[in-house]
């Protein structure tokens, strides 16, 4: 596995070493003791699976009571995938990272606490499967506007306006987040 930085400091892409034959291929997509070795230390809870048609936006999505750490990759079709930093006392607080995520690229993306997450379905399809370090809380999650004029996310829409659920469209930009909104985090 090889661990690239990213423009956000604990967030990192993740390469895995790939063995190809004429059968087809092999990966090791999670092992502990290696990933502790490249500095991920998270303990991994609960995996979900998210299934999205072409269009269809989800995020920016955190929780503020049982914060997440992520391991996420897309093993079905393409995603652009997106990270905001939002740890009050980070040097790159409302600043964000994407790239895109798809099942010909194989890379894997790792979100630690206090950043928000979201992807854009690029392709006909794409199932994205993720590990987190803790479990879901509805009460305790908190979602960004997709669309906050001061997190500029340059999504690649493919059309003017994406396919979102109420609750999506109903994200509050960054700047209207309250102190209980955000997690102190030192980076």
């Amino acid at each position: 596995m090889h661990r690239t930085e990213t423009s956000l400091p604990g967030v990192f892409l993740l390469e895995p070493k790939i063995w190809r034959d004429d059968r087809g291929y092999l990966f090791e997509a999670y092992h502990q003791a290696a990933f502790e070795k490249l500095g991920i230390a998270a303990e991994f809870v609960q995996d979900n699976v998210s299934f999205s048609v072409k269009g269809v936006l989800r995020g920016l999505h955190y929780q503020v009571q049982q914060p997440q750490a992520k391991l996420l990759r897309c093993v079905r079709g393409k995603v652009f995938d997106v990270v905001a930093d939002i740890r009050r006392g980070s040097p790159t607080f409302g600043q964000w990272f994407g790239c895109e995520l798809s099942e010909e690229n194989n890379l894997q993306l790792f979100i630690p606490i206090g950043c928000a997450h979201g992807f854009y379905t690029l392709s006909d399809d794409a199932e994205v499967y993720y590990k987190c370090s803790d479990f879901y809380y509805p009460k305790g999650q908190r979602t960004i506007a997709w669309n906050d004029p001061d997190l500029a996310i340059e999504w690649p829409l493919l059309n003017s306006e994406p396919i979102m659920s109420e609750k999506d469209r109903a994200g509050k930009p960054l700047a209207q987040a309250g102190p209980d909104d955000l997690l102190a985090f030192e980076v």
